[in-house]
């Protein structure tokens, strides 16, 4: 019997194999402590270690985009060796390590100005395990984040129209986590302190971890290794496979953690890892599949081309715009003084709102024979995300205060930002499953991942353009700061429209080469 039947065969939860719930809230709990840290990231890298604002954004970008290599890593090893759920389990592990890691704070940096030029004294013991503390994150997300999205697609026949309905409603378990790690996170950043923050965002992850060993046995055969043996063949005296996969990941952690000190070695390693994995998807493409599975994995490599550009503009939210939140929005409400990390959970709102009703929708006009097909999904997404930075512009062009911009603006951005993201993140992912090839699935997974982490090291030059000249963590001009965030979202936002417009164009050459998959 396949894997598809048997796993399709098994009893439902609202129209959906039960599976689904496992990885819903395995992924929320997840992305509980990864949003929620990262909420606070930005922060701790101006305010504690007092990093510059160029500095901060890359470092930050650095880790964002390892967090989007790894996958490849962690995809192609679950794929050929040990199977999604020992990988998510491995993942969720070293997720834990790290998060509970960050939690070590250390005291501030101290900053001193000795005939003008300033002067940063850190911590080295503390600063070495912030950045040992990232590398077990990355290599953790790495295992998890590609196999937990792998696992999802299994359970799904590649024309069941319910596939992206099941990853929009996957997308808001992410988005639930992501929405109380933000809030909750931030709050205690405000009140507590950083090692509150971050030692609850390194508990959220272990309660994922617990769920998904309690539920991993819903995936039946698509969970586990396709070849048993080979994990218990002995590399070495006393070390089989599965072992030394365990240690090499180890060695991975070390690579990361030295790698988060050297970005410049990052974007090389990044440039040649999106080489090599285009040339690989090309060449199995060409050489090992039939025509039609040949063309829509080249389509399936082309369109995940585009998020290079989405993620770029839309991974402000977490470096410039969090910023930009602290220094510039008019943050009270009613009396009250909203914690600038905790507007990273309006997304997260906007995706669990709008998640179901988008899920509804796709089905909906599905069954009429309305839907937009994926091309044009992401050509909209694109237009949506230059939307949301010309509102932000909108709204400073007509405040009254030179330094200040209303709180609705920032969150109108969200809006927008959210509907595009819902129009490609997870119609992505099931675009993903069902234009590969099922034999590597788990790599073009990785390559999907692999896009995403170019657009967000790109991310953190675009962030470096908006910085401005801080005294212990304070900018030191707010109105030349809000002026200069502005020009450089008016040149997004309109740059991101016509992008979109272009993509529009391409739809029914891309629909052709698709041969029937939507």
């Amino acid at each position: 019997m396949s894997t598809t039947t048997t796993i399709n065969s098994a009893p439902e939860f609202l129209g959906h194999p039960r599976g689904l719930v496992t990885c819903f809230f395995t992924e929320m709990w997840e992305r509980f402590s990864y949003y929620g840290m990262r909420a606070l990231l930005i922060f701790y890298l101006t305010q504690h270690f007092l990093f510059s604002d160029e500095a901060a954004a890359g470092i930050y970008a650095a880790y964002i985009s390892l967090v989007y290599i790894t996958p490849v890593i962690g995809g192609i090893v679950a794929d050929r060796y040990l199977g999604p759920n020992k990988a998510v389990v491995l993942g969720a592990i070293l997720l834990v390590a790290g998060h509970l890691g960050m939690a070590i704070e250390g005291a501030q940096a101290v900053e001193t100005f000795v005939g003008g030029e300033r002067i940063v004294e850190r911590d080295q013991f503390y600063l070495q395990i912030f950045y040992l503390s990232l590398g077990l994150i990355i290599m953790g997300v790495g295992f998890l984040k590609a196999n937990i999205s792998t696992l999802v697609g299994s359970m799904y026949e590649r024309k069941d129209i319910r596939r992206d309905g099941a990853f929009a409603l996957f997308y808001m378990g992410i988005n639930l986590g992501s929405f109380l790690g933000a809030i909750v996170c931030g709050f205690l950043l405000q009140y507590l302190g950083f090692s509150w923050g971050f030692g609850v965002a390194g508990i959220g992850m272990l309660f994922g971890l617990l769920v998904f060993l309690r539920g991993q046995h819903h995936f039946g055969e698509a969970g586990k290794p396709k070849s048993p043996d080979l994990l218990q063949k002995p590399v070495v005296p006393g070390i089989n496979v599965e072992w030394a996969i365990y240690l090499l990941s180890l060695l991975g952690v070390i690579v990361c953690w030295q790698l988060m000190q050297q970005q410049a070695l990052v974007s090389g390693m990044l440039g040649l890892s999106l080489i090599v994995m285009v040339l690989v998807v090309i060449a199995y493409a060409i050489l090992r599949c039939e025509p039609h599975d040949r063309n829509r994995m080249l389509v399936c490599l082309f369109l995940m081309s585009y998020q290079v550009l989405f993620w770029s503009l839309f991974e402000q939210t977490g470096s410039s715009l969090n910023l930009m939140a602290d220094r510039n929005i008019d943050r009270e409400l009613m009396g009250l003084e909203i914690p600038a990390a905790a507007f990273q959970s309006v997304n997260a709102f906007f995706i669990i709102t709008l998640a179901p009703l988008f899920s509804m929708m796709w089905i909906g006009l599905a069954r009429r024979g309305w839907e937009p097909s994926t091309p044009m999904k992401f050509a909209l997404s694109l237009i949506q995300l230059g939307l949301g930075f010309l509102v932000l512009v909108y709204g400073s062009s007509i405040a009254t205060d030179p330094t200040q911009v209303a709180m609705i603006w920032l969150i109108l951005l969200f809006f927008f930002h959210t509907s595009g993201e819902l129009c490609i993140s997870p119609v992505g992912l099931s675009m993903t499953t069902k234009l590969s090839v099922p034999q590597v699935v788990g790599m073009m997974m990785g390559c999907w991942f692999l896009a995403m982490a170019a657009g967000n090291y790109i991310s953190g030059t675009i962030a470096a353009m908006t910085g401005s000249d801080t005294i212990g963590g304070e900018v030191a001009d707010p109105a030349a700061a809000l002026a200069t965030y502005m020009d450089v979202y008016s040149t997004a936002g309109w740059y991101s429209i016509g992008v979109g417009v272009f993509a529009m164009l391409l739809v029914p050459l891309l629909k052709h080469f698709m041969h029937g998959i939507r």
